[in-house]
């Protein structure tokens, strides 16, 4: 019997995911007894209580191995290099190709929400949504952002203490960076002082691999709480449907900037887009679920190493740094939501001026930005602060967008890690780093020799 996909599979979990979130949701008080006790609940109760920590623990399971996958691929990349300069060169294609597409992205968002202006014709007095503690927390951190220096990024980005900085997946820039900069120094010192911390690497990024594929067997059960909690939780669903075209014209941008991708993938790599696309799709999906490039980061590794061909040289390096710097989906969110928001509290300040401060505001936030859920709104504040955002609207303005921000999130973090796989594919297309026939490891390759 011919087995399903992965990526059905994980399909076929979404979709049960949503029928059995809107099933529980419209379901009120449920009562009955058990051995002799009469208990009270509902179907959110259910979900919450019985469904929700399956795919709580599928997250922290992946977030687990990040860490240590980062520590062992990136190492073993860099010290099989045997070529610091060769290094350098990839290090350099990569941010340059990075920042080119978050430029695309960028561009894509403003050209978008001007052509379809979702924003106009808004009543005003419709969009006061009261503040909660979620907004107030994101305009906080993001005035904490403003207020930095220019260059406290690169100060950031370089620990104090690593394992301080390994203790948490925020911190995955300060991570690679001693990673990259140990990695540097293996080659530096002798081949045979060298071995040992390479070979213990070398086990150590083996086994985290394989814990990926372990971790993989309950994809489609954790895709499956993830989708149905998400839908149990939801509120307020008039005012969804009030956003939909706002949403409308960020999933527009997103469309068009995968089929950004996929043209970059038929014409330099050579490679046919549903091919590469198929070969990715459980890591989308994944990212779809989670909202997290960081938690998707292991298996997004996973499918571009061993099913489209990329050298675990160019993989180990390329997908951490965009799993971190590479923030397309989001920078494309950011622009749409931005002259949204312009369009329904703020119209005379959409000026082309403050647009382009907008698209700088965008790039230079997507650097650095936390891989987790909800990062694209503190740098929606950034951008909207850096235009002068009357401050009487700010708060009542990100809640407008936080709304809706859930399903949002999930669209643009699966563009984020499309656009990972492209630029690695890419960049290994450029070295010469591309396979044309990978080999795919299963989690019971060697289970015979147990």
């Amino acid at each position: 019997m011919k087995k399903i996909p992965l990526h059905l599979k994980i399909l076929i979990g979404i979709l049960l995911g949503l029928v059995f979130g809107f099933a529980m949701t419209n379901i009120g008080e449920i009562k009955f007894s058990l051995l002799g006790l009469s208990i009270h609940t509902t179907g959110n109760k259910i979900v919450q209580n019985w469904v929700q920590p399956f795919g709580q623990m599928f997250i922290k399971s992946l977030k687990l191995i990040a860490i240590p996958l980062i520590l062992g691929s990136l190492i073993k990349g860099i010290s099989d290099l045997k070529d610091i300069s060769k290094f350098a060169t990839m290090g350099v294609k990569t941010m340059v190709t990075y920042i080119v597409t978050t430029v695309i992205a960028i561009t894509i968002g403003l050209s978008v929400v001007n052509i379809f202006k979702p924003g106009e014709g808004v009543v005003l007095s419709n969009v006061n949504i009261d503040a909660n503690s979620k907004t107030s927390s994101i305009i906080n951190n993001a005035d904490k952002q403003t207020e930095t220096g220019p260059l406290q990024f690169l100060v950031d980005v370089i620990p104090d203490n690593i394992f301080k900085a390994m203790s948490n997946n925020s911190s995955m820039l300060q991570v690679i960076f001693f990673t990259v900069f140990l990695g540097i120094c293996l080659l530096l010192i002798e081949e045979k002082q060298a071995k040992p911390l390479k070979d213990l690497f070398d086990s150590l990024n083996e086994a985290i691999l394989k814990m990926v594929d372990v971790i993989m067997l309950t994809a489609p059960l954790a895709v499956f709480s993830l989708i149905a909690t998400l839908i149990a939780t939801t509120k307020n669903p008039d005012l969804l449907i009030s956003l939909l075209k706002y949403a409308g014209v960020v999933l527009l941008g997103l469309i068009i900037m995968v089929i950004v991708y996929m043209i970059i993938i038929a014409v330099y790599v050579k490679k046919s887009p549903i091919w590469f696309l198929k070969q990715i799709s459980p890591a989308q999906l994944l990212a779809f679920s989670t909202s997290s490039s960081a938690a998707t980061l292991p298996v997004t590794m996973e499918r571009v190493e061993e099913h489209i061909g990329v050298d675990k040289e160019v993989a180990s390096f390329v997908l951490p740094v965009g799993a971190t710097i590479n923030m397309d989906g989001s920078s494309l969110y950011q622009a749409v939501a931005s002259i949204f928001l312009l369009q329904i509290y703020w119209p005379e300040g959409a000026t082309l001026a403050n647009q382009f401060t907008i698209l700088i505001s965008c790039l230079f936030a997507s650097i650095g930005a936390a891989a987790v859920p909800g990062a694209a709104l503190v740098m929606l504040v950034v951008g909207l602060k850096a235009i002068g955002f009357p401050d009487e609207y700010m708060e009542a303005a990100l809640s407008l967008v936080f709304v809706i921000d859930r399903p949002l999130d999930m669209l643009r973090t699966t563009v984020n890690v499309t656009g990972d796989a492209t630029v690695s594919t890419v960049i290994a297309k450029s070295f010469g780093k591309l396979n044309d026939n990978p080999q795919t490891k299963n989690w019971d390759d060697n289970t015979e020799n147990i």
